[in-house]
């Protein structure tokens, strides 16, 4: 039997984040096993327990106490929505948070990392955000931009291109195809 990969989806608040359920059911139509990680805004837009009953794992935001198993290390990332925020901290390396934390960490060991920004047009054409972007491409991450390099959405799993994502992760790894 062959083996599944693991998606680690990370979701930042922004409004898609509401149908951060809609990515993790397609993630796992698509064969992951799936685990989410939520910056803590993020959790004021989905419902946490709905999430961590399809993906059979709670959602973390914290990070883990000392003795605690930590999470698997996945095969690929989505980051989904990437905020202006979380976007511009992860490049400067900022780990102020459990989500940025393991971006942080992850990155450096050079796994398949997709992100997926949902940041409004003033805010993209900020110079920060094009140097953040050129940063963590620098690195190996896969950043996704629409037209004029955003991706905006009012939310809704027909509205945010949540396949953009998983189509890349699987290009990156062969897992969820």
């Amino acid at each position: 039997m062959a083996r599944k990969g693991v998606l680690s989806v990370v979701v930042s608040g922004a409004a898609p984040a509401a149908d951060a359920g809609s990515l993790v059911k397609q993630a796992l139509g698509r064969g992951w096993t799936v685990q989410v990680i939520a910056t803590p805004s993020a959790l004021a837009f989905f419902d946490a327990a709905e999430v961590a009953a399809l993906t059979g794992s709670p959602v973390r935001s914290e990070h883990r106490a000392p003795g605690t198993p930590r999470s698997q290390v996945p095969d690929a990332i989505v980051v989904a929505p990437a905020t202006f925020n979380l976007i511009n901290q992860w490049a400067l390396g900022i780990a102020d948070s459990y989500a940025l934390a393991v971006l942080a960490e992850q990155t450096g060991m050079g796994l398949p990392i997709v992100a997926l920004p949902c940041v409004s047009a003033p805010l993209a054409s900020r110079p920060q955000f094009a140097r953040s972007v050129k940063a963590l491409r620098g690195e190996g991450v896969s950043v996704l931009l629409g037209p004029g390099g955003t991706v905006t959405s009012g939310g809704g799993e027909d509205s945010f291109p949540w396949q953009l994502a998983l189509d890349e992760a699987y290009s990156m790894t062969g897992f969820g195809g």
